[in-house]
């Protein structure tokens, strides 16, 4: 779930919170992730984290529960935290760890690139495993051929002479989602999610630009919620650039064993990405 202040901005509340339709398997262990908004951080004193502390560790025990597990082991908390929500962050994590319900468990944070190249104005949280989110990391809302998902550039940028003096024990996620990112004017509009690739390839809907992953739409297309002349740039992921950053992380991890995690895994995703797809990337490291 994402935690998110509420309509009134009064109060954090769960937002999409995850619903378990069957039990999962026995023999699978589950960590449950929770995405703090930067946002509450800029208005919540310690009274507030502390609550909010509490109820995170109330609801994520009644959805392990609603997917059939009795226990979990690990606790993720993921939050783009800056220089100046990192004390309040930081005091979060700590009351989180302080809860009787908690006190067996792992905590653990997620950590981005931005904050392993500034480490001394973002501070090193208080844990003692991190996961680096190699994804996300250019600038989705400036308009051009970009592909802000993964971007070689920044993370020599960003990593190359930082992160193997990281002082934390570090897990790596990698991405396999695509999205199609709106600009109106040439200025970003959003991401929709109603929008299919093979559209694009419809010469009567699209006109496919010269600049890599651009196409200007030729008509409306109200079911997805773009006009006439939206420019769409459809960011994807390919086998090939998963292993270009396998073997530039590899350069630079610690040589311990760690978690590779795939952002996001499904079914329509697994259509790209086959089995040996995956394997070949994670045998680069």
């Amino acid at each position: 779930m994402d935690i998110d202040l509420s309509p009134d901005g009064q109060q954090a509340i769960p937002i999409s919170p995850i619903t378990f339709k069957e039990s999962i398997p026995r023999q699978v262990n589950i960590i449950p992730v929770v995405y703090i908004v930067n946002n509450i951080l800029n208005v919540a004193d310690s009274t507030a984290l502390k609550t909010l502390a509490s109820k995170i560790a109330v609801f994520v025990q009644a959805k392990v529960q609603q997917a059939g597990k009795k226990d979990y082991q690990e606790l993720q908390i993921d939050c783009d935290w800056t220089k100046t929500t990192k004390d309040r962050y930081f005091y979060f994590l700590e009351q989180l760890k302080k809860l009787p319900q908690l006190r067996n468990k792992e905590i653990t944070a997620t950590l981005r690139l931005h904050q392993v190249k500034n480490i001394e104005s973002s501070g090193i949280p208080p844990v003692k495993k991190v996961m680096l989110m190699c994804y996300n990391m250019g600038n989705l809302r400036k308009y051009g051929p970009q592909n802000s998902i993964l971007d070689q550039a920044e993370m020599d940028l960003y990593l190359k002479d930082h992160l193997k003096d990281y002082p934390l024990t570090l897990d790596v996620a990698l991405p396999l989602f695509k999205w199609a990112v709106i600009f109106r004017n040439q200025q970003y509009a959003g991401i929709s999610k109603r929008l299919q690739p093979n559209q694009l390839q419809d010469k009567n809907i699209f006109k496919k630009l010269e600049q890599p992953l651009l196409y200007q739409l030729l008509v409306d297309l109200p079911q997805a919620g773009l006009k006439k002349n939206d420019i769409v740039r459809w960011e994807h992921i390919t086998t090939k650039q998963l292993l270009q950053t396998a073997d530039f992380l590899s350069a630079y991890l610690p040589s311990t064993e760690f978690n590779l995690t795939f952002y996001h895994l499904d079914e329509q995703l697994l259509n790209d990405f086959k089995y040996d797809d995956l394997q070949k990337v994670i045998h680069r490291f």
